[in-house]
């Protein structure tokens, strides 16, 4: 049933042929070929035993699939222990096999379970046959090892030889250095000596790799053609093509090639889809420990880049794109960017901070607040439980705001709107300078080309559609199975479920919102009524702190469930590409994400404290809820809390302690199932061929979670900045971190990526731009509405006396009636104070009892709201212009690159033709040979066989 005989290029001892009578391999005749295949493997060879190459020690590894291998029924009634019984025998080289057991009396529904289990293992089987049969087709050499130390798991090794590289590189249009070698100039020579001097000055920050000097000199690329072979350098065909560039090759056969016999046609990722096989990959160069380690990139990266004690170099993108592709290697370049643009923005924030603790003892309202001699009677901040307060007991929390709500707070505010436009320009620029050195210049054409191959997903429904129509009108349509997509009308069900799911999840995230209000509410009060005078002492520390925490605790996990969520309606969606199914999953990802962590942030900025109502005339929710009021001084100390919280807890949680300890939770748990000790796991790993030891790592899980974890904290840095000027130092510790810990998972813990062709960031770019803009106007109304800034100025220059802010703290309290509570709201305790209370003091402009307008809004609340929307539209529209102007001033593209690039096509003209001559002079040389010299040739040959 299943012949082996088509892998003609697979040693003989890895081939086998099957009787057609059993259906399977005989199990005597299986452990002769893991004795065979292991006898192989022994023999020495050119290159190591283990490193990525096949029996024969010359063909590289260029891409391995593995797949499930039935296990006999006698193996299947071995409990879990028989697994690491068999790995300890492995590490003595016995592979036994247990023997045919005599036939047990079964039961007659398990018996057609696991006749069932047979059929689709044989369907399985088949499809790996006929695809197998393809590969062979398209010139790629197999070789198939299902001897292996790990049990029920075959690998399938794959090679591409030299004509299929250079075929599929002339295909997919890769450009490939030539020859030809030209002068890089850096610009002017004034230039190139800031440089010359900027690179020796800096050279102990750079990693110790090959090419990281300034180089003088660039090969012309071109992209390669097989009628053009003489154009490059092919002296060591081994090295022409690196190992990425063959994986990303053979990966590029794999979706081309497809099963065509059933009535599914499918693709590898059809096949992955289905269990066909298991996984996909391509193989890391080497090992990274131990004494017999080879030099490869892969150690290299893990000593040079992936290391914490090398924080403050610079990273090696040359190699990390050699190795991982120009999509992981941008991100690293775009990572190392964003942490370089933050140590200016961080400098600022300290500096602004260490101005706000310096003029602290300075600042005329909290002086006034602070002053026992100012026998301000405030009313009660909650119902019954809560008495009437001085003002002087809030003169920390006053002290503390100024930290963060000073005349300071504005310029940082539009520092860092300029700082975000610069951080976009000077990234384009590097971007533009990394594809000119990657010869990524004209990938557009190619890029499209590349990413229109189906998902398993689209082609599944696409086939059951056709068999829908099939059935219905009882004609083969399978000669319009190409014609066949996925229409609207097709996904409406789905865009519906999406619309509905994503609005349920955003109400989800506002009524959780909504309930750690109430819990502030509630446990404000029941703090006031504690009979504890610690507790008492303490209500705002307590509620503000313990309130945080529960944000920062529900934020964690409905991030993990807003995550699968988003990945199950994009799914749900059934996107037709990989590229267009990577970016509707961003996307839904992104908007939940965001909402889930910025609403509590939100609210603290722009609506609490502004739906309170007044004393006398209060809002209620849920009943006797009172809603919640803010400090003195302002909300802007608490939002300051919560971002500071958020920030460094999902940092150092989330980005930092999950990603170190859920790897390592994981591969303990591996370690426990397998009943093995550390040292015999060691032993066993050592055994293991490279192909092996890449299969116990974690697959690649792509780049959108390392990117959505900066682009939420690119939100944290520039939304609210202005009531958190330490932010950007918070986020450049953090990234300091955060690029060696994701390349120590790059290099030790992953599977090496397929390496992807990108040349920029994609939909991130279009996020980072529309938060740089949006953070212009969130600022300008947390500096009008949140602060007190605009009403401070409003005192200063129409109210104020003298011209100074002595008495605003005054101008801005209310007076009210103790009379007028509402029954059954006043305070129980109304002499806490010591004395008999008739008129207190609440923080907002409404005229008092005795005016014709009692506790209507004063002329000097208009005044201040009138101050504060002129703030927002100039501030917006003037830091909006600057920001258009800065970007207007710096070119996209730097001068040098440009002129570089016009110099390249200039030499590709003259190189072909310099060709084109040379082939017309040999045409006339040809032409012009005389007849008899043919007859000359066996005189010259007999010379020199003479000779």
């Amino acid at each position: 049933m299943w012949k082996n005989e088509k892998y003609k290029s697979v040693p003989a001892d890895d081939s086998v042929t099957h009787s057609k009578g059993d259906g399977d391999i005989g199990y005597a005749q299986y452990d002769s070929i893991l004795l065979n295949t292991r006898k192989t493997e022994e023999k020495p060879h050119p290159h190591s035993a283990l490193g990525p190459y096949f029996q024969d020690g010359q063909r590289r590894i260029d891409y391995v699939l593995t797949y499930h291998i039935e296990k006999p029924q006698s193996a299947r009634r071995q409990s879990t222990h028989s697994i690491a019984r068999s790995l300890r025998e492995s590490l003595s080289n016995s592979f036994k096999r247990n023997r045919r057991s005599p036939p047990v009396q079964e039961d007659p529904e398990i018996a057609a379970q696991e006749h069932q289990l047979d059929y689709h293992e044989d369907d399985r089987r088949f499809r790996r046959e006929e695809f197998e049969e393809n590969l062979r087709e398209m010139g790629l050499e197999l070789e198939k090892d299902e001897g292996t130390k790990i049990p029920g798991v075959g690998f399938l090794k794959i090679h591409a030889p030299w004509n299929v590289l250079c075929r599929e590189a002339e295909f997919m249009k890769l450009k490939m250095p030539t020859k030809k070698k030209y002068e890089v100039k850096q610009g002017s020579n004034i230039v190139e000596k800031i440089n010359l001097f900027i690179h020796k000055i800096t050279a102990p920050l750079y990693p110790k790799v090959e090419k990281n000097q300034l180089h003088s000199e660039k090969p012309l690329s071109y992209p390669f053609s097989r009628e053009k072979q003489h154009l490059f350098d092919l002296s060591d065909r081994d090295s022409f093509f690196d190992s990425k560039t063959r994986s990303s090759i053979v990966y590029e056969v794999l979706k081309r090639t497809k099963c065509t016999r059933s009535k599914y046609v499918m693709g590898i990722s059809s096949l992955l889809g289905n269990g066909v096989y298991t996984s996909a990959y391509p193989l890391h160069d080497g090992d990274i420990e131990g004494v017999h380690a080879e030099p490869n990139d892969r150690k290299l990266l893990y000593e040079q880049w992936a290391s914490y004690s090398i924080f403050y170099k610079y990273q090696p993108i040359s190699l990390i794109r050699k190795y991982f592709g120009e999509k992981v290697a941008l991100y690293f370049a775009w990572l190392g960017v964003y942490t370089q643009m933050l140590i200016p923005a961080a400098l600022v924030g300290v500096i602004v901070f260490l101005y706000g603790c310096a003029t602290v003892d300075d600042n005329i309202p909290s002086m006034e607040i602070c002053d026992p001699r100012n026998n301000i009677t405030m009313c009660p901040l909650c119902d019954r439980a809560c008495s009437y307060w001085k003002l002087s007991t809030a003169c920390g929390t006053a002290r503390a705001s100024h930290l963060f709500d000073n005349s300071a707070t504005v310029f940082f505010s539009i520092f860092m709107a300029l700082w975000a436009t610069m951080f976009m320009e000077h990234w384009k620029r590097r971007q533009m300078r990394l594809n000119y050195i990657w010869d990524l210049t004209g990938f557009e054409e190619e890029e499209v080309g590349n990413t229109n191959h189906p998902r398993a997903d689209y082609e599944f429904r696409v086939m059951q559609k056709r068999l829908r129509k099939e059935h219905k009108s009882k004609v083969s349509l399978r000669s319009q199975g190409d014609q066949e997509k996925l229409t609207c009308v097709d996904r409406m069900p789905a865009y519906m479920t999406i619309l509905i799911m994503m609005c349920f999840l955003i109400c989800v995230t506002f009524a959780i919102v909504f309930g750690v209000v109430l819990y502030r509410i509630s446990i404000k009060t029941a703090l006031h009524m504690s009979s504890t005078p610690t507790f008492r002492s303490n209500v705002r520390a307590t509620v503000k702190s313990t309130a945080a925490i529960i944000n920062l605790i529900i934020i964690i996990i409905m991030d993990e469930i807003y995550g699968a969520v988003a990945r199950w309606l994009t799914v749900l969606e059934v996107p037709k590409t990989d590229k267009s199914f990577e970016e509707r999953l961003i996307f839904k990802t992104f908007v939940l994400k965001f909402v889930n962590a910025f609403t509590p942030i939100v609210y603290l900025a722009f609506f609490r404290g502004r739906l309170v109502g007044r004393p006398g005339k209060y809002l209620y929710v849920v009943g006797s809820y009172r809603m919640e009021e803010c400090a003195h001084a302002g909300c802007l100390m608490e939002l300051c809390i919560q971002l500071c919280i958020t920030m460094l807890g999902k940092q150092l949680i989330q980005n930092n302690l999950f990603e170190i300890g859920i790897p390592k939770l994981k591969k303990l748990i591996r370690r426990r199932k397998t009943e093995m000790d550390s040292q015999q796991q060691e032993e066993l790993y050592k055994t293991l061929h490279r192909h092996e030891k890449d299969h116990f790592l974690g697959p690649f899980v792509g780049l959108n979670p390392e990117y959505m974890e900066m682009i939420i904290q690119f939100g944290m840095v520039t939304l609210f900045v202005a009531s958190f000027p330490l932010a950007p130092l918070f986020a450049l510790l953090n990234n300091v971190i955060e690029i060696r810990l994701d390349a120590k998972k790059f290099v030790t813990e992953f599977r090496r990526p397929l390496a992807a062709r990108a040349k920029d960031i994609g939909i991130w770019y279009n996020l980072l731009r529309g938060l740089s803009k949006v953070a212009v106007i969130v600022n300008a109304f947390v500096i009008s509405f949140t602060s007190d800034f605009i009403p401070r100025l409003v005192y200063q220059y129409m109210y104020s006396p003298d011209g100074t802010l002595h008495g605003f703290v005054n101008h801005t309290l209310s007076y009210f009636n103790v009379s007028d509570f509402q029954p059954g709201t006043g305070p129980l305790n109304p002499t806490h104070l010591g004395y008999a209370v008739e008129i207190c003091r609440y923080k907002d402009y409404r005229d008092p009892p005795w005016s014709d307008t009692p506790y209507e809004f004063s002329r000097e609340f208009w005044a201040v709201l009138a101050a504060r929307l002129a703030f927002v539209i100039v501030f917006q529209n003037v830091v909006m212009l600057m920001s258009d102007f800065v970007d207007w001033l710096i070119p996209d593209i730097p001068k040098n690159i440009s002129q570089q690039i016009h110099k390249e096509k200039t030499l590709i003209v003259e190189l072909f033709m310099k060709e084109e001559q040379g082939r017309r002079y040999l045409q006339n040389n040809q032409n012009n040979q005389s007849p008899p010299q043919p007859r000359s040739r066996p005189s010259s040959h007999v010379q020199s066989n003479n000779h």
